[in-house]
């Protein structure tokens, strides 16, 4: 599973992997239960490789801080997306120290660790986040 191929779907919970494209849109699989399905143009599409997290200083890639939450948790599942507002914050500033405490939400943060969840408990291999990491930060 390559981390430039898997996508959030507005609407639709869980993640989901591009395996093909069509005249109208791609065909996906859930990661979670790995039914296939197409998604039109219609639907709101995000690649997880496209989105930034805010600090202080710059925008820090989504992989990076997937990769720092794979670190601190050994690839292991991190702490529940369910916890209250103020713990998934303090855990979010011991994985991306000076993020913008204004313009990061806890919903952001619950989104976050959901998604990272959803990949440790898919066997994602984090260690290739670190290649998606580098190449960004030498454009």
């Amino acid at each position: 599973m390559e981390f430039n191929k898997i996508i959030s779907v507005t609407g639709k919970p869980g993640l989901f992997e591009i395996l093909s494209q069509t005249k109208t849109g791609v065909i996906v699989k859930s990661i979670i239960d790995g039914k296939r399905f197409p998604i039109t143009a219609t639907h709101n599409v995000s690649l997880l490789e496209n989105i930034a997290i805010y600090t202080y200083e710059e925008e820090v890639p989504l992989a990076k801080v997937l990769k720092n939450i794979a670190d601190k948790e050994d690839g292991k599942e991190a702490i529940s997306h369910k916890e209250s507002a103020k713990k998934l914050t303090s855990y979010f500033s011991e994985v991306l120290p000076g993020f913008d405490e204004e313009r990061v939400y806890a919903s952001n943060i619950k989104k976050i660790i959901q998604w990272y969840n959803t990949l440790a408990n898919s066997d994602f291999d984090f260690s290739s986040l670190v290649e998606v990491a580098t190449t960004e930060e030498e454009e």
